[in-house]
C-alpha cells in the first residue's frame, strides 16, 4: 500500500485551492532558485578541493604520536 496517483492529485488540488496559483508560482520559483544556488555552491566547493600531497592521489602522512599505555 503506497500513495496512489489519486491521493497525490487530491493533495495537489487542495494545496492549489488553499494557496492559489500565483502563490504556488512564487513558491516554485523561490524553491528552484534555492536549489540552483545550492548546486552552484556545492560545485564551487568541489572545485576548491585538492589533494594535500604533491601528486594526484598522494597525501602527506602526518606522524602519529605514541600514546603511553597505563602501567598497572
Amino acid at each position: 500500500m503506497g500513495i496512489g496517483v489519486w491521493q497525490v492529485l487530491l493533495v495537489f488540488m487542495i494545496v492549489l485551492l488553499v494557496f492559489g496559483t500565483k502563490k504556488l508560482r512564487t513558491i516554485g520559483g523561490d524553491l528552484g532558485g534555492a536549489i540552483r544556488s545550492f548546486r552552484k555552491s556545492m560545485n564551487e566547493t568541489e572545485d576548491e578541493k585538492s589533494p594535500v600531497g604533491g601528486r594526484d592521489g598522494e597525501f602527506e602522512q602526518t606522524p602519529q604520536s605514541d600514546i603511553a599505555s597505563p602501567k598497572v
